[in-house]
């Protein structure tokens, strides 16, 4: 199972509990009924929503909430597209008064092309925003230095890199993460560059609390059965963390005793 509150097995975050530890997000989808098929053959219970792109306030248009009913889904604004701290604190502050949300997603980016994160920019967007009174989970660079960093000015959730935003080339860093992982009393998430159920599992195997996603359900050519493979794979790939996996060896080790043989 992805998570058990009951059994003690779940995502908890900002002292919310949550028994998926697959997040995803809400953008890239054709239309936004294909958006809610997938993000229930996911049973994700948390979805990002870039402030910026989405219509979450304005009736004359259509409204993500027609669709992902936030009564029944916790909505996780972000700074998608946000570039300095004093957008992302902006951007973020209206969308508290749009729809009275307090944990968000905070991610300032440094370029277009890499998408890649701004790390003294995001520093100072986390310090404002907590002063604020924000819960922040923070999308930030596999570094350990600066993950710490995050962690000690308050963020509730740490949100390294897997690899580029879109890239869906994996975790190209996982001894950073794993690195992450041990220091951290906050969850980890691996945020960004997952590609297939592979990855997610990998994720989850060197230890990460979740996994969050966009672009590799949403761009797959069956966006409902990547959702399905990807909640999986987070079952598995927790399943095989918590279970303890077998040492590595040099040499062949037989699966059946060899003592009594003829």
């Amino acid at each position: 199972m992805n998570g058990d509150v009951k059994s003690g097995d779940f995502f908890e975050v900002a002292g919310r509990r949550f028994s998926s530890r697959l997040l995803v997000g809400t953008g890239k989808y054709k239309d936004f009924t294909e958006t809610r098929e997938a993000i229930e053959a996911s049973g994700a219970e948390i979805v990002t929503v870039a402030v910026r792109r989405v219509n979450i306030s304005d009736p004359k248009q259509p409204m993500l909430a027609d669709y992902i009913d936030p009564k029944k889904y916790t909505y996780l604004p972000n700074t998608a597209g946000c570039y300095t701290a004093q957008d992302a604190v902006r951007t973020l502050r209206l969308a508290r008064e749009a729809g009275g949300w307090n944990l968000v997603k905070l991610e300032v980016l440094g370029d277009q092309k890499t998408l890649y994160p701004e790390v003294t920019e995001t520093l100072e967007a986390a310090k404002l925003l907590i002063k604020d009174g924000f819960d922040v989970m923070v999308y930030t660079s596999d570094d350990p230095i600066v993950a710490k960093k995050l962690e000690d000015l308050g963020c509730c959730a740490i949100m390294p890199l897997g690899s580029l935003i879109g890239s869906g080339l994996g975790i190209q860093s996982p001894v950073n993460i794993r690195l992450i992982v041990e220091q951290s009393r906050v969850p980890v998430l691996v945020d960004a560059g997952v590609g297939t159920a592979s990855d997610a599992a990998i994720a989850m195997e060197l230890g990460c609390d979740g996994v969050l996603m966009n672009t590799a359900i949403a761009a797959a050519k069956d966006p409902i059965k990547m959702a399905r493979a990807m909640k999986l794979a987070v079952e598995a790939g927790r399943l095989a963390y918590l279970a303890g996996r077998m040492p590595k060896k040099l040499y062949a080790d037989p699966s059946s005793p060899l003592a009594g043989l003829i």
